[in-house]
């Protein structure tokens, strides 16, 4: 099976999806005021749309795992007697199960923004899937969500589908098979200058778990505020990787790892041309402390500011 002929039904998984989340009544009558109460009301939501996510991809191919699984298999914290039939946990923001850190320790003195990331198999393939990113603003009511995932081959995404249903819009992208938005080709911005360009940021779910990413975050808002047109964070983080990569954003950058939520945008904004790099300016992967997006005019100087050389 090629990565393109994957795409159709990844892309109809997705819509299912859709069309579940916007049937689902998502305003409680008391709204969650803890975190317990928040995990609760999101689990409750999120567990028709895995099921039918795990049916189509089941099907699609059968026996690739989740990252998730493979998450909770190697965290400290893993009941050893719970099943994983009933697919991965993503978390209220995405990526993690709530009350517990976006990054597992695996070794002595391994803390939050050091240990290694441990869902991803370095060979073999395992599915990223997010079936709400942009959880929170969906359980508010809020339009800013979307469906994601990515089949990724040895550590690299290969081929991505992301629907948001409330839009009606559908990215998809295959390696070396170029990118789409609702069957057309897309392109990045053509700006060349900052100075009137909009771009997106976000942060990882549970920032809290992730220090060094959240001191970055606010040091390089406060670098790139002033030299753009705008800054804003329009919810999920993978839409918005997508959106630059059609040119809707000039650009993204985000600090911490986040890996479920950036495979899948990251393969989108690659095949429609875009530069994808960590935000030291080498190649993105799955893992690193930070990632940034731009076409080619812009990344160069996003560089810069996100890294101002060291007073004397």
């Amino acid at each position: 099976m090629t990565y393109v002929s994957l795409l159709a039904p990844m892309a109809a998984a997705a819509h299912e999806v859709g069309a579940l989340l916007l049937a689902t009544p998502r305003r409680a009558a008391a709204p969650a005021d803890t975190m317990e109460e928040l995990a609760a009301a999101y689990l409750a939501l999120e567990a028709p749309a895995v099921a039918v996510m795990r049916r189509h991809l089941d099907a699609l191919l059968p026996g690739v795992p989740w990252a998730e699984e493979l998450h909770d298999e190697q965290s400290p914290n893993a009941d050893p007697n719970a099943s994983s039939s009933a697919g991965p946990i993503a978390g209220p923001c995405a990526g993690t199960s709530p009350g517990t850190s976006a990054d597992s320790s695996t070794g002595p003195g391994a803390t939050p923004d050091t240990a290694p990331a441990p869902q991803l198999p370095v060979e073999g393939d395992v599915w990223t899937v997010d079936v709400i990113d942009g959880a929170v603003q969906f359980m508010r009511d809020l339009p800013y969500f979307c469906v994601s995932l990515a089949l990724v081959r040895d550590g690299e995404p290969v081929a991505a589908a992301l629907h948001a249903p409330l839009l009606g819009e559908t990215y998809l992208a295959a390696a070396g098979h170029g990118a789409t938005r609702n069957g057309e080709t897309i392109t990045p911005s053509a700006r060349t200058r900052l100075e009137a360009a909009l771009v997106g940021t976000s942060h990882p779910p549970f920032a809290a778990g992730q220090p060094a990413a959240v001191a970055a975050a606010g040091r390089s808002l406060a670098a790139v505020l002033p030299a753009v047109g705008a800054v804003r964070n329009l919810g999920p983080t993978s839409w918005q990787i997508a959106d630059t990569a059609a040119g809707r954003l000039d650009a993204f950058w985000e600090y911490g790892r986040d890996d479920a939520n950036l495979l899948p945008g990251a393969l989108v904004a690659r095949e429609a041309g875009a530069v994808v790099s960590d935000t030291a300016g080498r190649p993105w992967q799955a893992g690193a402390s930070g990632f940034l997006v731009a076409p080619r005019e812009l990344h160069g100087q996003l560089l810069d500011l996100l890294n101002p050389p060291l007073a004397p």
